[in-house]
């Protein structure tokens, strides 16, 4: 009975150490307003995590031409300990729709996500250059726009958000203007 205990809590501990390793493999965050994103540049992919206090969405966006307009939207929830996310194009000023919806494809690849403590985060992959129209080539070197936003307190896409932020960032160095 003992060496089972001892095997279990060695078991959870290094399940406990591998998510911190994950959580902490990051090389930048910025936090504005109620959300993190922290993200790293690894070759032709963008590792990124979005995270607020909300029971609802979480998203990040890059390279808008006007407020919503043109930017690629990384969307996603939390449902029953079952993440979510989705990839979309902001189709208007104000608002956006999935990819495949448009005629494009989902770029996004889902690596996790939690909802603990009221606090949801989502953790993702996408291409620094996806080739789809409705995902814009993200500038690594140079300046790229990064909406940040998250909803109300509700596993659902369509309610707006409950705050958002606009800061230019540099991908590779982290600066944040």
């Amino acid at each position: 009975m003992k060496k089972s205990l001892f095997s279990l809590v060695f078991v959870l501990a290094g399940f406990v150490a591998v998510n911190s390793v994950q959580s902490a493999s990051y090389d930048h965050e910025m936090e504005a307003k109620g959300v993190t994103f922290a993200w790293k540049v690894d070759g032709d992919t963008l590792h990124g995590k979005v995270s607020a206090k909300t029971k609802g969405w979480v998203a990040v966006g890059f390279n808008p031409s006007n407020k919503m307009k043109d930017a690629n939207y990384i969307i996603g929830y939390v449902k029953d300990g079952k993440p979510e996310v989705a990839d979309h194009f902001g189709d208007k000023s104000t608002g956006h729709s999935p990819d495949e919806k448009l005629g494009g494809t989902a770029d996004v690849t889902l690596v996790g996500g939690s909802e603990e403590g009221g606090m949801t985060t989502i953790e993702f992959t996408i291409p620094v250059d996806s080739g789809d129209k409705y995902d814009s080539a993200l500038t690594v070197d140079g300046d790229t726009v990064v909406l940040l936003a998250f909803g109300p307190d509700r596993d659902s896409l369509k309610p707006r958000h409950k705050n958002k932020i606009t800061k230019t960032v540099n991908l590779s160095t982290g600066a944040v203007k």
